[in-house]
């Protein structure tokens, strides 16, 4: 279908006025607010690089990434990803994998302040990320379906010091922060055993936006077991979302972070007649996760942080040392454009992105 050259004319200009209006409205940004800003010497990185607040002055739905509007906002979507990995909620900690409620809640405040934006894993991996221009997409993930992650209270509610009702809190306190999650879950979700509260419990996270997916059946070490038995814990459990009305899974997070001898089998098989092929298989990891639009981004081992202060082994590994490397070293940290059908990227990096990728790529 042809449009006339003065439709076209009209098309133009209004695009003139949108990207114009977003780039005064970053002007007018306190210089502390700006993306990118440098850090004060001496000064500690979470009380120098404030959240960046570009909603406001952000592309409405439907506008067009373009090379000035990308430039403004700093868009980098080859930048890292922080994939935070989180195991039980308890109001006191037995194990270093634990976290209090009170510990998440500051996590994702500090997080929610900063910029960023939760996206699910399955989001992640298929490379369908959505996030407000100048802002920073983070993946929450909860791995073997603890009953601290979710539970509903007598009104149908999530109960109190739950992953989710932390979530749902925090989600309500700062617009713009999605209450998304992926939790990874094993043959009892949830520590429920009847099929009624597993089926009711499954529901009620899908319809909210969060996702459940595949840890295996048992959590077993799939390093140890031969390539059929890999096979077995993987579609056994896809069998139970199945009869359980749930969606099958697109991601699936591998116990204690460890790959079967033939890797593969992680990602795509078959066992007993039923098939399963991931988008992206998580490992248990230490460091922030590339872009799915990069090249080196291996969707069959991406890497995750756990999620932990600096003391000990956790000095360099762990979610408090990345998100202050990440604010140190903001030209690593992924930014969207805002526009998800859109690549946006710095020129010294366009050599990175994955060939045949689909969307349009903008360089600046």
């Amino acid at each position: 279908m042809r449009v006339s050259a003065s439709l076209t004319r009209i098309i133009g200009l209004a695009n003139v006025v949108v990207v114009t209006v977003a780039i005064i409205g970053l002007s007018l940004l306190p210089t502390g607010a700006r993306p990118h800003a440098k850090p004060q010497a001496g000064a500690k990185p979470q009380d120098t690089v404030p959240a960046p607040t570009l909603t406001p002055v952000g592309q409405p739905p439907g506008i067009v990434a373009t090379p000035e509007f990308a430039r403004q906002v700093g868009a980098n979507e080859l930048g890292k990803v922080p994939v935070l990995m989180y195991h039980r909620l308890l109001r006191k900690r037995m194990a270093s994998l634990d976290r209090t409620p009170d510990q998440l809640m500051k996590e994702l405040e500090k997080l929610a302040k900063r910029g960023y934006v939760p996206i699910t894993a399955a989001e992640f991996a298929a490379g369908d990320i959505h996030v407000p221009a100048g802002k920073f997409p983070v993946v929450l993930t909860f791995d073997d379906g603890h009953p601290s992650h979710f539970a509903l209270d007598v009104n149908g509610n999530p109960a109190p010091d739950t992953a989710v009702a932390v979530i749902q809190d925090v989600a309500a306190r700062y617009p713009g922060f999605r209450p998304v999650a992926t939790f990874w879950v094993n043959k009892e979700p949830f520590g429920l055993r009847d099929h009624a509260s597993q089926a009711a419990a499954l529901r009620w996270l899908t319809e909210h936006g969060y996702e459940v997916a595949n840890h295996t059946w048992g959590h077993a070490n799939l390093r140890a077991l031969k390539r059929k038995r890999v096979r077995e814990q993987i579609v056994r459990l896809e069998r139970l979302f199945k009869k359980l009305g749930a969606p099958s899974s697109t991601t699936m997070a591998l116990p204690y972070g460890a790959l079967p001898r033939d890797k593969k089998a992680a990602r795509t098989g078959s066992w007993d007649g039923s098939r399963y092929d991931f988008s992206g298989v998580f490992l248990a990891g230490a460091e922030p996760s590339l872009s799915p639009y990069a090249k080196n981004f291996d969707r069959g081992a991406i890497q995750r942080i756990q999620s932990n202060g600096k003391a000990g082994e956790c000095r360099k590994w762990c979610s408090q040392y990345w998100l202050e490397w990440l604010d140190k070293h903001p030209g690593e940290r992924y930014v969207s454009d805002g526009d998800p059908d859109r690549i946006s990227m710095p020129e010294e990096l366009q050599g990175n992105i994955v060939a045949k990728r689909g969307l349009q790529v903008i360089v600046y």
